[in-house]
């Protein structure tokens, strides 16, 4: 349940699965596995899904690490956030996009759980209510 007056929806954010931030993770495959499941829940229970995706040196805009693993297709109609910190909101337009679709609740997946997932945790409190999954 949200506090937030006029946002009542719920979002699943998906936090850089990216082919260069998973390449390398333990049991890779059963981790994707999962976080589609979760996608495909969301989904089908009408819950909007927020692709967020990380830009750096190591991660470059349009290369094969910065893309999010083909396993994980984000739909046209879900948008897709770019950010250059660990926290999913510093920097981005994270906050507005879940404003304009009425969200107070997210629940929270992706990769690099030690700071990318954690970091954006943080700070939602202060702009969502949020959970992990």
């Amino acid at each position: 349940m949200t506090t937030l007056e006029n946002r009542p929806n719920t979002a699943l954010l998906v936090i850089d699965v990216q082919n260069g931030t998973v390449s390398a993770a333990h049991d890779r495959g059963a981790v994707v596995a999962t976080i589609a499941s979760l996608v495909e829940r969301a989904r089908a229970a009408g819950t909007e899904v927020v692709w967020v995706q990380h830009n750096d040196e190591e991660l470059v805009a349009g290369s094969e690490a910065w893309a999010y693993v083909p396993e994980l297709v984000r739909r046209e109609s879900e948008p897709l956030v770019q950010k250059a910190y660990g926290d999913s909101f510093e920097e981005t337009e994270l906050e507005s996009v879940l404003a304009a679709r009425g969200v107070g609740r997210v629940v929270v997946t992706g990769a690099q759980t030690d700071v990318c997932v954690r970091s954006t945790l943080h700070t939602a409190p202060r702009c969502v209510a949020a959970s992990t999954e």
